[in-house]
């Protein structure tokens, strides 16, 4: 799932042995392109199947040609390629390749997506992260309330190495932390003790772990993707559910603003296919001086009853929902080993485009956050509606009873690139709810299956007051990791 986004990781030594041969190499990555590039490639394509027996590393494309001087071993890497240019010579030991070799297996063992990312990264890295790939700063939330308290309110970001005034009379002050900071260190949350071991072998840090998160990698918490702005990304997934079964329909749509719309149960059928296409962009970056990124984000959800012949095939339902919303990278510790990555404010229209009597609209206003507890990602959202109309005039104004005041998106990572979502909602005051329950797994390069299950009020806007149990099967079109 994460394929595109280690594809544009320029600092990845494996990702410069593909490029053309006629390029001149850097020697740094000579080193570890020699005899590490197909092995890793090769290890991680089998890494899936825990059956696999490791025999032998496949380098037979590679030729090596090993020179003795004064000093030390010389090995020349060759691509076979009868068209390419000379390689320059690199001084290094055949040890320390085959040591190269090792730490990539030892990665593999890493079934966590992201750790894993982070183990080759490391790897590749030797230790030293390159200047163009330097990370954002998140705001130290605890130390810039500390700050904001003592009287002399500001922002303070992670890794300055500031330390907060203890009075309102004290400043700011550059006397560097000497103790170790909370991202020095390994949070095994998640992690298997054999998962634990390999990457603190290797001496990859949380930090390292949190660049290649869902979170981090949704909204650039940790590095500015290079994709820009105003380029299409993925939002909410993008799905074709062939089979979708509705088992209790809406055979009578109303609201106390609008009167019944009868339909049988031949106009809508309980088999139906259901779509979405879901994305975003990125409109603005690194705005106040902070790590904060301005999004644009469109969702369209559609009913499809397909399998109607008797009503040529329509449309059941359609909701639009465009948003305009900001995250802030931010840093803060959380109870059980949990950590506070993002803050973030955003609005949202919900709409289903439809005329009197099936018309429904709202907007709201909303307030995020984004928090980590191992391979658990949380995004709760607490959200007040915005009123511009009078109470007499709106479509649905007993909308907020149903759907409530705000929800909880969840993500937890299972093996082998699968995942297992869900949105949950309610509203303590009329007990009124709903749950949607998805669980993804791997089919091929870029799409994955895909169970929904669904059961409350809002499958849809025009079903707000109408509790439902829905199944649906199909397909995700796009990398989408839950958020």
């Amino acid at each position: 799932m994460f394929s595109h986004i280690t594809s544009q990781r320029r600092s990845l030594a494996l990702i410069k042995v593909c490029k053309p041969s006629h390029i001149q190499l850097p020697k740094r990555y000579l080193t570890i392109a020699v005899g590490t590039a197909l092995t890793c490639f090769t290890l991680q394509g089998h890494a899936a199947n825990g059956n696999e027996v490791y025999e032998e590393l496949p380098v037979e494309d590679i030729a090596f040609e090993y020179e003795t001087d004064k000093s030390s071993k010389k090995v020349n890497k060759r691509v076979v390629n009868p068209n390419a240019a000379a390689q320059s010579d690199k001084v290094i030991s055949k040890e320390f390749v085959a040591e190269q070799a090792r730490l990539f297996y030892e990665c593999t063992q890493v079934q966590t997506s992201g750790a894993r990312l982070a183990c080759f990264d490391k790897v590749a890295e030797q230790g030293q992260t390159p200047s163009y790939t330097a990370t954002k700063q998140p705001v130290d939330l605890a130390k810039t309330l500390q700050s904001t308290f003592s009287g002399n309110p500001q922002v303070v970001l992670v890794d300055e190495n500031n330390t907060i005034a203890t009075n309102a009379n004290e400043t700011m002050n550059g006397t560097a932390n000497s103790e170790p900071t909370d991202t020095e260190t390994l949070d095994t949350v998640g992690l298997t003790q054999r998962e634990a071991e390999v990457l603190e072998n290797i001496g990859v840090t949380q930090a390292d772990i949190e660049k290649f998160s869902p979170l981090s990698l949704a909204y650039d918490l940790d590095k500015n993707s290079e994709r820009g702005t105003w380029t299409v990304r993925p939002y909410r997934p993008t799905y074709v559910l062939p089979l979708f079964y509705t088992f209790d329909p809406n055979l009578g749509p109303s609201t106390p603003s609008q009167e019944v719309y009868p339909r049988t149960s031949n106009d809508t059928r309980n088999t139906e296919l259901k779509f979405q296409l879901s994305l975003k962009t990125k409109v603005m970056e690194d705005l106040f001086d902070t790590s904060a990124d301005l999004w644009f984000g469109y969702t369209q959800e559609s009913h499809w009853q397909v399998y109607n012949e008797d009503n040529s095939r329509p449309f059941r339902a359609t909701d639009y929902q465009p948003e305009i919303f900001l995250t802030q990278p931010v840093a803060a510790d959380l109870p059980f080993g949990g950590r506070l990555r993002m803050l973030g404010a955003g609005a949202i229209h919900h709409s289903n485009g439809q005329d009197d009597p099936l018309s429904r609209s709202w907007n709201r206003a909303y307030l995020m956050a984004g928090a980590e507890w191992g391979k658990l990602s949380v995004i709760p959202r607490l959200w007040a509606r915005i009123n511009n109309e009078s109470s007499d005039s709106e479509d649905n104004p007993d909308i907020e009873d149903y759907m409530g005041y705000g929800d909880i998106k969840f993500l937890y990572d299972l093996p082998a690139q699968q995942s297992l979502s869900g949105t949950l909602r309610y509203n303590p005051s009329t007990n009124k709810g709903a749950a949607q329950i998805d669980y993804t797994y791997p089919l091929a390069k870029n799409i994955n299956g895909y169970i929904q299950l669904f059961q409350g009020y809002g499958e849809s806007i025009v079903d707000y007051n109408h509790e439902n149990t829905s199944i649906g099967f199909g397909i995700i079109l796009n990398d989408w990791k839950g958020f």
